[in-house]
């Protein structure tokens, strides 16, 4: 368990900001052979549980700064309440150990069933996909490749096979076919980079991409709301690109309470440039909503995105008649009750281009950026990853919005508060980027791409389909 415990935590070094991608090739083939040797079903969990009670007190402990530093939560608290959610999340992989040791074929359910639990992962309780193992080979791994064929779930099932494979070439009585499978799909992935599944329309665009650099301490703070204000638009103002992206919510007030000479400026300095600008802020509706939007202002008509997939315990309270009392007491959250926008976007017509924008934490939801494709030539993603300090939070959404671009062939902008602001290629490599913590522009070219590749036509479902398939003929031919 304690070697378990080890890989699980060796494994996050096989992520951005590191991307040492064989690794979790290897500590998932440990993880594997250290199933095989277990005793009984209860020790299988347990060797499990304790792999990513590893992985994920490694990969995702930076919770604990966006709960202390900036939501006020005492720090045994706030250090307890991130463990225990790590431990939840650990609990999918003891699922895996349990389910493995009992279908009794171990190398071949437990790629199957790390899979179907990933998937399970990203939608119960609204989801948290955070650090599938098939993020790891994004960019430069070979299984990079079947990306856009199967999507982020058929990496990461192809990452568990390849582990299972390597633990059946440590026998000799397999050790041919192992090889030879192992090489298969190797070569397979480096085939499927070389593919053009998108092609280029139009000219390339200049884009100005904005990094505030706003401590999120005093982000919301209404005395420095002016100055906020004035620096953004001083930014702007400097850009003469024909696209301008702001962060998420760069604007520290709501919609309304927006100056109207501010807007102005912006739709000005727009139409003298033949430029569109996307601006994130809060709106509120008639009805008393409150949404994360991203609105254009410029040469083309006003457009609006909302945020449909919000943060559990971060942009909305879940059961607030049973988890109020944490805000009450123990969270300052200054964007804790917000509302949904449509779940089926439509891409902005700006900038001689179809956008489509996703507002921070929806880009780790592959299943949900293509819903506006192939309409959109370009994706847009705006975040404020300044709640998580300088830790590798910024670094592992980074990644996801690589596997974004490789999953549909489009280039990737991303416009942030403090960081990881980039421009990504459509092989989902970052071109440009920008300095962490910096008040700065980053300007370059996009391109935007026509084409529709295979996980943008069938999503999620042919691997998922597969995999529950697998589920049903593993336990089917343990009854028997």
């Amino acid at each position: 368990m304690l070697i378990a415990l080890l890989a699980g935590a060796a494994t996050i070094f096989g992520f951005a900001p590191f991307y040492f991608y064989p690794l979790p090739l290897v500590t998932l083939a440990l993880l594997f052979y250290s199933l095989q040797q277990a005793a009984n079903a209860k020790q299988a969990t347990w060797i499990a549980y304790c792999f990513g009670l590893g992985f994920f007190c490694t990969g995702v402990s930076w919770i604990y700064i966006s709960l202390h530093d900036f939501g006020g939560m005492p720090w045994w608290f706030a250090g307890f309440s991130t463990f225990v959610f790590c431990a939840f999340l650990a609990l999918f992989t003891a699922s895996v150990g349990w389910l493995s040791f009992k279908t009794g074929r171990i190398l071949i359910a437990a790629p199957i069933f790390w899979v179907l639990l990933e998937w399970v992962r990203s939608w119960i309780f609204t989801g948290f996909p955070w650090l599938n193992v098939g993020y790891s080979q994004t960019p430069y791994g070979p299984l990079a490749g079947f990306a856009p064929v199967v999507g982020i779930y058929g990496v990461s099932l192809f990452v568990a096979l390849i582990a299972s494979l390597l633990v059946l070439m440590s026998r000799k009585p397999s050790r041919k076919a192992a090889v030879l499978a192992f090489v298969v799909v190797w070569i397979a992935g480096s085939i499927l980079k070389q593919v053009e599944w998108s092609q280029p329309i139009g000219e390339p665009i200049s884009v100005a991409l904005v990094q505030g650099n706003i401590p999120q301490e005093m982000k919301w703070d209404p005395a420095i709301a002016k100055q906020t204000l004035d620096d953004y638009l001083a930014l702007t103002q400097q850009a003469q690109a024909k696209l301008i992206v702001l962060p998420e919510a760069a604007l520290p007030v709501l919609l309304e309470q927006v100056p109207q000479d501010f807007l102005g400026k912006l739709k000005t300095h727009g139409i003298v440039h033949q430029s569109d600008i996307l601006v994130g802020v809060l709106e509120s509706s008639d009805k008393d909503e409150y949404f994360n939007s991203m609105l254009s202002y410029g040469v083309s008509l006003t457009q609006t995105y909302r945020k449909s997939h919000l943060v559990p315990f971060g942009e909305y309270i879940p059961l607030k008649s049973v988890f109020g009392w944490i805000y009450r007491d123990w969270l300052n959250m200054p964007i804790s009750d917000l509302s949904r926008g449509t779940v089926q976007p439509k891409p902005l017509a700006i900038a001689g281009q179809q956008v489509a924008v996703n507002i921070c934490y929806e880009d780790v939801f592959g299943e949900e950026i293509i819903r506006q494709l192939p309409q959109a030539t370009l994706l847009v993603n705006a975040s404020n990853m300044a709640w998580f300090g300088n830790s590798w939070s910024a670094d592992q959404h980074l990644q996801m919005s690589q596997t974004r671009a490789l999953e549909t062939g489009r280039m990737m902008l991303r416009a942030t508060n403090t960081g990881a602001t980039a421009i990504i290629d459509k092989d989902g490599h970052i071109v440009e980027t920008l300095p962490r913590y910096v008040r700065d522009t980053l300007t370059g070219t996009a391109q935007g791409y026509s084409g529709i590749t295979p996980y943008m036509r069938w999503g999620n479902w042919p691997v998922i389909s597969l995999i529950l398939i697998s589920v049903i003929l593993l336990w089917g031919r343990k009854k028997k």
